[in-house]
């Protein structure tokens, strides 16, 4: 597969799930809470999470009818937790991907509550899997998942002990505490929950939670290199905002070129996990290139 191809196969993958989000986003009253909602939703983005867990159900021959639900929810609790990243308590940035953050346009109260919808709107979708057909003792074992990887074992966790690290000093087992638990447990809940639904084998589960494990661990060191090293158009936020607000990174506390080291080493880490796959892992070994060559 050319990177052409990967980049129209992730295109279209993409794609799906926007369409699919149309279904899953409330309309109707409170009129400013869905308007707030889905302006976040679609305010651009890769959609990595949900591809990854259609991808992850395709390679193992699951149903996409059964996934693509969860797919979305994952997306709703990503996009919950940027518009709460954002706000001013937190790291109160005012761009995202390029245009003004939620609260920035529809005020803190509401940004709140459209994230706090988001979140909550996701499990009701997950829900839904059941309607299509899906397993509903797969989908019980997914929705506990994704709940502890979007909680305090997980995501909300490793925000907790990136904000008491901001100014301090900490130790690399610290910041790989922060990057597996705030930017990983979704990534892994992601590539889990597609395997989970397809009726994965224990070997199978133990490959692919490998695999999802060393793709967060790439994603968010090269995360924090393009905060010190990227182009702020192309990123759509302000470069240098990991260091204004004090915050530990693998760049600040392993240099620049041992970062970019460590993020080669997971994608390497990453591809052995696929290497029984072969062939059927090649966009999975694409996507693993383009997070590390990303520009935003």
């Amino acid at each position: 597969m050319s990177f052409t191809d990967f980049k129209a196969a992730l295109k279209a993958t993409a794609d799906e799930v926007n369409q699919a989000l149309k279904e899953y986003l409330p309309q109707g009253k409170p009129e400013i809470l869905h308007e707030s909602m889905a302006y976040s939703v679609y305010a651009g983005g890769k959609r990595l999470r949900p591809v990854l867990t259609l991808w992850t159900a395709e390679l193992l021959g699951g149903d996409k009818k059964h996934v693509m639900p969860i797919a979305c929810a994952l997306e709703l609790i990503h996009t919950y937790s940027l518009i709460h990243d954002d706000l001013p308590c937190m790291d109160d940035d005012d761009l995202r991907r390029g245009k003004p953050t939620n609260h920035v346009v529809y005020g803190e109260a509401i940004a709140l509550l459209a994230g706090d919808a988001l979140l909550t709107r996701a499990f009701e979708v997950m829900a839904k899997a059941v309607e299509n057909g899906a397993d509903s003792h797969r989908l019980l074992k997914v929705i506990g998942e994704i709940g502890e990887a979007a909680g305090s074992k997980g995501m909300v966790g490793g925000q907790v002990v990136d904000i008491l690290s901001e100014g301090k000093k900490i130790d690399l087992e610290t910041l790989k505490y922060i990057h597996a638990h705030k930017t990983g447990a979704l990534f892994r809940a992601s590539i889990r929950s597609g395997a989970i639904m397809s009726g994965a084998s224990s070997e199978d589960l133990a490959r692919l939670t490998e695999f999802a494990e060393y793709l967060g661990l790439a994603f968010q060191i090269t995360d924090d290199i393009l905060d010190v090293v990227g182009d702020e158009t192309k990123l759509g936020k302000p470069v240098g905002s990991d260091e204004s607000h004090a915050k530990a990174t693998y760049p600040a506390l392993v240099g620049l070129e041992e970062a970019r080291r460590l993020a080669q080493e997971s994608v390497n880490r990453a591809k052995e996990a696929l290497a029984p796959y072969k062939e059927k892992a090649e966009r999975f070994n694409q996507l693993l290139d383009f997070i590390l060559t990303r520009e935003s």
